[in-house]
């Protein structure tokens, strides 16, 4: 089976917050794959990876940077990136998007489920909840999460619309998982996404 990888590597540096210094320890890598067959063949543009990094960057506000892949729908292509992501170029959260139905070729829920060591159904279930208020085919999502090591693992669909309609309600919790899983402190904007940490995990 031939596999198709597309490496799309842009580095996004975002300022370091007044007063504070920026060392490695204290950036926070994302990693957003797009599983397309059409994106990776190059037939058309990728629009759900920049909608991904259009978030991050209106919602985040510790340093951060981001890599892109775009892949075809083949399982053991999406396993390759997201091990690549995860394990070769250190990201702390990997954002994917696309492949997430029920069709034949839609297999990133199981890729995901392959390359993570425990899963987090609890974000596959609001993601659902979250899109079910706009259409009712969300019961058709298989979208999960996971953990890998002490990053995590984010299945989105690939809608750009259904991205930032998820985003805006489900990144809420994902800081504070970042944290309890041995990555960065990750902090937001509270105008975009207010992030929820418990009193005594909060730096701030």
């Amino acid at each position: 089976m031939s596999m198709t990888l597309r490496l799309l590597t842009d580095a996004i540096f975002c300022i370091t917050p007044p007063g504070g210094t920026m060392t490695g320890s204290d950036v926070c890598r994302f990693g957003v794959l797009t599983a397309s067959d059409r994106a990776s063949a190059g037939d058309y543009d990728d629009l759900s990876g920049p909608a991904i990094e259009r978030f991050l960057e209106a919602a985040l506000t510790s340093p951060w940077e981001v890599l892109r892949r775009v892949v075809a729908d083949e399982q053991d292509a999406i396993e390759a990136a997201l091990v690549e992501l995860l394990d070769t170029e250190g990201c702390s959260v990997v954002v994917t998007t696309g492949g997430t139905g029920p069709a034949p070729r839609d297999v990133t829920p199981e890729a995901t489920e392959s390359v993570c060591e425990r899963m987090l159904p609890g974000f596959g279930e609001q993601m659902r909840a979250v899109s079910l208020k706009h259409v009712p085919t969300a019961t058709l999502s298989r979208q999960t999460a996971g953990i890998r090591g002490s990053s995590l693992v984010l299945n989105l669909p690939g809608s750009p619309r259904s991205i930032h309609e998820i985003l805006d309600e489900v990144f809420a919790a994902v800081p504070y998982c970042v944290d309890l899983i041995g990555g960065p402190y990750i902090t937001t904007d509270p105008a975009v996404v207010d992030a929820f940490r418990p009193p005594h995990a909060r730096r701030e």
